[in-house]
């Protein structure tokens, strides 16, 4: 079978080519972290956009380690497929928002050009987390600051850098990271470099969603299948996307808004509304999901309680949220229907890893809010007798399995067990909350005999 490339896209059928004519692009966008999610997210808006707007906006990709993706991308002349996963099926569609693919060591000087083109006005990445904490100069944050402090010392044009990863105040650590790595680099009048990077550089702050699994064996076929070419990298996504940015560029951007992006004076209503019901009822469905014997989100739902769980859970925690965001009620209807996709096939283990440090975040601090005032909280009581109960004789991974499994081992009764790992999570408030803490043993016996009952 002929691979995917440019000479093939007239071959292909109609629904499955670009949007857009990739021979016409330049290069104005970098993008480091070429991954799935960038792929079914930030590249798809941005053709988009092209598509909506006739502007010629092309996305470098840069990866930070592996350069087999770039190898595979520049086989391909930068061309993959997005399929949107729906029950009915999907259509596999060419993707042509990429002008080019890089590896930050082999190619870092193609990179640093780049950083200091006048072209390029926009820097996207998606390094996941804990990329943001390595700053040496071989980094992506090394080889950012660096680029950017030429770019500034140099008189080029302002640009604007936009963290696409997941995690609260996203611009703001991006930003603090950069600045920390031009502090440590030295060189030529940093303090000089900081104040211009103040006044040229953006940093706003992102809320991005849309769940792409990983691609699997039998994806590469169904793609090649429905393309009559082979592509080698492609994706596929929940039909649902969001993109949500702080209205704040210093230089042109693409115009993502005419493809459903919203660009808001403040993303945190947004954050917040996110983490707490889409995250928080991530986490409910699967410690009671694997409590009651079901694998994915979709076999959670499909159960009575599932769907009983959702809304409940987003409308006991819709009075915590600040106004300005989306509507929890109509945010609860979209992830009903997002979560029944039977396509999507997302492991509740997945969800239910490093619950420790998840819990803390979606569901303990709308849990201290509604119980200062006095409100009523049954459905975050039934979700943490679920996370207690897998801390018991499960083996999904967590930062802190090992003290979370040893208070079951005190031979203790449930009370106290609840107490204990309500402290090991950091949450001695709340262990010491002997309504909180009886409501949630409450639960327990029905849980182990593999029952959910709201």
């Amino acid at each position: 079978m002929n691979q995917l490339n440019r000479a093939a896209l007239d071959a292909l059928p109609p629904a499955s080519r670009p949007r857009v004519d990739p021979a016409g692009l330049r290069t104005r966008v970098v993008h480091f972290g070429i991954g799935a999610f960038h792929r079914a997210h930030q590249a798809v808006y941005t053709e988009n956009a092209v598509a909506h707007s006739g502007e010629p906006w092309g996305i470098a990709a840069v990866a930070p380690r592996s350069a087999a993706t770039v190898d595979a991308l520049r086989a391909q002349d930068c061309l993959y497929s997005v399929t949107e996963r729906r029950d009915e099926g999907g259509v596999p569609r060419v993707v042509g928002a990429l002008t080019g693919a890089y590896a930050l060591g082999r190619d870092g000087a193609a990179v640093d050009a780049l950083l200091t083109d006048p072209e390029v006005t926009v820097v996207t990445l998606t390094i996941t987390e804990k990329g943001y904490r390595a700053t040496g100069p071989d980094t992506v944050v090394g080889r950012l600051a660096a680029g950017l402090a030429v770019r500034m010392r140099s008189g080029a044009a302002p640009i604007t850098v936009v963290s696409c990863d997941n995690m609260a105040d996203n611009g703001a650590v991006l930003r603090t990271a950069v600045q920390d790595a031009v502090r440590a680099a030295g060189g030529r009048d940093p303090d000089r470099t900081l104040e211009l990077l103040d006044r040229h550089v953006a940093f706003p702050a992102t809320v991005v969603d849309r769940i792409v699994p990983a691609t699997a064996p039998g994806d590469l076929t169904a793609t090649a299948t429905a393309l009559g070419v082979h592509d080698a990298l492609p994706v596929s996504g929940e039909p649902y996307r969001q993109w949500v940015l702080e209205d704040r560029f210093t230089a042109p951007r693409p115009p993502w808004e005419l493809d459903g992006a919203l660009l808001v004076p403040d993303v945190a209503p947004y954050q917040l509304t996110k983490l707490r019901l889409l995250n928080g009822s991530h986490s409910a469905l699967a410690f009671l999901g694997i409590a009651a014997g079901r694998t994915t989100v979709a076999d959670a739902m499909s159960d009575g309680w599932g769907e009983r769980l959702v809304r409940s859970l987003c409308a006991e925690v819709a009075p915590t949220l600040p106004d300005g965001g989306p509507d929890p009620g109509r945010y609860a209807d979209d992830l009903v229907a997002r979560f029944r996709n039977p396509a999507m096939h997302h492991l509740l283990r997945q969800i239910a890893s490093d619950g420790s440090l998840k819990i803390t975040e979606r569901w303990l601090p709308a849990l201290r809010v509604l119980r200062e005032r006095g409100a009523a909280t049954p459905v975050l009581e039934l979700a943490l007798a679920g996370w207690a109960h897998l801390t018991r004789d499960h083996d999904i991974p967590d930062p802190a399995r090992d003290a979370l499994t040893a208070c079951w081992r005190t031979g203790a009764d449930d009370t106290a067990v609840v107490r204990a790992l309500l402290t090991a999570v950091g949450a001695p408030d709340l262990a010491g909350d002997s309504g909180l803490v009886t409501a949630v043993v409450r639960h327990l016996p029905a849980l182990r005999a593999g029952h959910v009952d709201i």
